[in-house]
């Protein structure tokens, strides 16, 4: 550990002069990468610091504890201390995931139930857009297919931080891909019969800057046609919303909040980039036999991460057991909890070596 934290020092070090020159600021892309470094490392030295400063005050109150029985009630204390600060240290040693400090791009998709998972859908998109809220994060639907009563088919969120953090926003919504069941009695049911059904969530990394992954034009079809809002209405006189479809891979992307075709497509291209530069990372993951979790793909309603059961007000996280009985609450936002145990579950696994 000590070798490991004497390079973090000195890099933390290093990275502070960088920040200092202005002429760094000048390639402001540069500048970010290097300040949500030295963000990440800032937890890691002052920890470092105080478990230093913590020791010195221990001998310092030990030499002093013969003559004055307070230093020594100081002391008792400060050693208390010590194996608590290491125990974070630790921690915070452990390898990150680089993207914790990214924002995030989120797709969910209705799946098994018909009418009703597009509903479902529709108030998971609710529940991502006011945790953003909460959080001062800014959240824009990119693109996104209405159903006949109000849902979503499917709809593409953007989620980003205002400023930069070690702890961003993928840091907390990376534990949310996969397939979410409800529980409920839908609206169309009108014999007052629980239905089960499910909706699809993708989470990915957005790509910081056009470039990052190379994209050839001709593996592109890009198709232009007009931007629509809820049910159907036109919203733009001309044909400014954009979908992309990458030919190699079938992913498809689209954009249409933006006020110009060209925006359109420029936004559209920084969520394919995302979207490739996820796969290429899953696919070197698979090559190396990683065992990191992974997201599902199906919408099945037999494949699922967590349900919401609407007669019980309860949510339930099936990867770690999770459950609570303020399923209104969670709707509304307040993912925090649920998110904090997945996040302590993870933490465990890293710190068993897992």
């Amino acid at each position: 550990m000590a070798q490991s934290l004497d390079s973090l020092l000195a890099e933390y070090t290093e990275l502070e002069q960088k920040l200092a020159d202005p002429s760094v600021h000048a390639d402001q892309a540069g500048a970010r990468k290097l300040g949500k470094r030295y963000a990440a490392l800032g937890p890691i030295v002052k920890t470092a610091r105080e478990i230093e400063q913590v020791r010195n005050d221990l001998e310092a109150a030990k030499e002093l504890a013969g003559e004055d029985a307070a230093f020594a009630e100081e002391a008792d204390e400060l050693e208390k201390r010590i194996p608590q600060l290491e125990e974070k240290l630790t921690e915070l040693l452990l390898p990150r995931d680089p993207h914790d400090g990214d924002d995030v791009v989120l797709e969910i998709k209705s799946g098994e139930g018909g009418e009703e998972s597009a509903l479902f859908a529709g108030d998971l998109a609710r529940m991502y857009m006011r945790y953003a809220e909460r959080h001062g994060w800014k959240a824009d639907i990119l693109d996104g297919t209405d159903s006949d009563l109000g849902g979503f088919k499917d709809v593409t969120l953007a989620i980003k931080a205002k400023t930069a953090s070690p702890d961003g926003v993928w840091s907390r919504l990376k534990y949310e891909g996969g397939v979410h069941r409800v529980q409920r009695v839908p609206v169309t049911e009108s014999q007052g019969r629980i239905h089960t059904s499910a909706a699809g969530v993708l989470v990915f990394p957005e790509a910081e800057e056009v470039g990052e992954v190379e994209i050839d034009e001709k593996d592109l079809r890009i198709d232009v046609y007009r931007s629509s809002g809820k049910g159907g209405q036109s919203v733009n006189t001309t044909d400014s919303a954009v979908r992309i479809t990458h030919l190699p891979t079938g992913i498809v992307v689209s954009c249409q909040n933006e006020r110009s075709q060209l925006q359109n497509k420029a936004r559209a291209m920084q969520v394919l980039q995302s979207r490739l530069a996820a796969l290429a990372e899953e696919q070197k993951a698979q090559e190396q036999s990683d065992a990191r979790r992974t997201q599902i793909r199906t919408v099945d309603r037999s494949e699922r991460v967590r349900t919401y059961n609407f007669p019980e007000s309860r949510i339930s996280d099936h990867r770690v057991g999770y459950k609570a009985h303020n399923l209104d609450q969670v709707l509304d936002g307040d993912l925090d909890a649920v998110l904090d145990a997945l996040a302590a579950a993870d933490r465990a696994e890293r710190l068993a070596g897992g």
